[in-house]
């Protein structure tokens, strides 16, 4: 009998993306209403892909770049900082990675021992929780304040931190629950890392779309932060780049050679044509953030708009940043997302996302993207008010 190899502890514990899984159930169904893609249908702007076009056509794209990115570009990152997130850094703690998701594992495996324990709030982002596994690390999540809008709970945190605690990881505005973590609730993480002596790695892919007077705010830009943050950014949300695969982060200049010598395994570099591209996108118009923010403003307020019709079905925070939101279902007992899901897409080709894939207090709700176009809001919730039976 053939003796078949055994796979790692670390990969074999993280169970099948939910979100993976419903785009393959998806695709097998015609005519599906997509709402389960965090992915811009805008495409990246004209002047992005000529840049890159050029570059390719003047064959500046056939080697690798220096491996933490085109100089001329991680310049560009550093006005960037400076300008929008009040993060006062220089080339040398930059790092351009292969979208934020290759930098935010970089930066875990540089950071991590195993068996190390790493904060996350939670609802969380899937992918965060199998980085920290894949590093050998231990996720520990502590639950959002959902009564109020999916807050963080920095007491909560604190409390959570035990001797092996390494580091806390967040993502704001966030995926999946939409919400915008405020200053006040970031400088007194900041106060716990500084008092435990803890890294905060951050996820700041959606930072440019908030609404109704809520603000970003990088807490890289605490100056007693400079030796604990890394923060971690992309180009795939801000100008709709999703397949260009390119982000960067900013740590200390004693975190970005220890991150780099993951980077330099995991990647090499970033892909030179899409550093190009971004370069473009940083030093180009910035009219099109406007645009997409524009966007998804309206595209959220029409999906609220719809939900607010089926009550009896979902309850919801109305998001205040990125272009997804989280409502808790109502039918049944609310607990079994991933067969709601199924049922839904089923039923009426409808393609959501459970909540079960996003942390341990996330069941019961369901992820939708409003970073689609309107008209597939609307048929997606046409479909929706005909399944679900009407209440008086």
């Amino acid at each position: 009998m053939t003796m078949l190899p055994k796979t790692s502890n670390r990969i074999g514990q993280i169970p099948k993306s939910a979100i993976h899984e419903m785009t393959r159930l998806s695709k097998q169904i015609s005519d599906v209403a997509f709402l389960s893609w965090a992915k811009p249908t805008s495409g990246a702007p004209e002047h992005i892909r000529q840049a890159a076009a050029k570059a390719v056509t003047d064959g500046l794209t056939d080697g690798y770049s220096e491996t933490a990115g085109l100089p001329v570009l991680r310049q560009a990152i550093v006005d960037k900082l400076e300008r929008d997130n009040h993060i006062v850094a220089d080339p040398s703690q930059i790092l351009v990675t292969v979208g934020a998701i290759e930098g935010l594992s970089a930066a875990l495996m540089a950071v991590l021992d195993p068996g190390d324990e790493v904060i996350l709030p939670s609802p969380t982002y899937s992918t965060h929780v199998n980085q920290i596994r894949i590093a050998s690390g231990t996720p520990v999540f502590v639950p959002l304040i959902e009564d109020k809008g999916f807050a963080l709970d920095p007491a909560g945190i604190e409390r959570a931190i035990t001797p092996r605690t390494k580091a806390i990881l967040y993502c704001s505005p966030s995926n999946p629950t939409g919400s915008v973590f405020s200053q006040h609730e970031l400088e007194q993480v900041a106060e716990i890392a500084l008092k435990h002596n803890l890294v905060v790695i951050t996820d700041e892919a959606y930072e440019y779309f908030v609404f109704d007077g809520h603000k970003h705010f990088s807490i890289g830009s605490i100056p007693d932060m400079a030796e604990h943050a890394i923060s971690c950014f992309t180009f795939t949300k801000s100008y709709a780049m999703t397949g260009w695969r390119v982000g960067y982060l900013h740590a200390s200049k004693n975190l970005v050679p220890q991150i780099g010598k993951a980077h330099i395994a995991f990647a090499i570099c970033a892909p030179v044509a899409s550093q190009y591209a971004a370069l473009a996108a940083l030093t180009g118009s910035q009219d099109c953030i406007e645009t997409f923010k524009s966007k998804y403003e309206s595209a959220r307020n029409l999906m609220c708009r719809r939900l607010d019709r089926l009550p009896h079905v979902f309850s919801y925070h109305k998001p205040a940043g990125s272009y997804l939101m989280f409502p808790k279902i109502l039918t049944d007992d609310g607990t079994d997302s991933a067969a709601f899901c199924k049922s839904l897409l089923q039923e009426t080709h409808v393609s959501t996302t459970p909540g079960s894939d996003f942390g341990p207090t996330a069941e019961g709700h369901l992820r939708l993207s409003f970073c689609v176009d309107e008209t597939m809001i609307e048929t997606a919730f046409d479909r929706m008010d005909r399944y679900f039976p009407k209440v008086s």
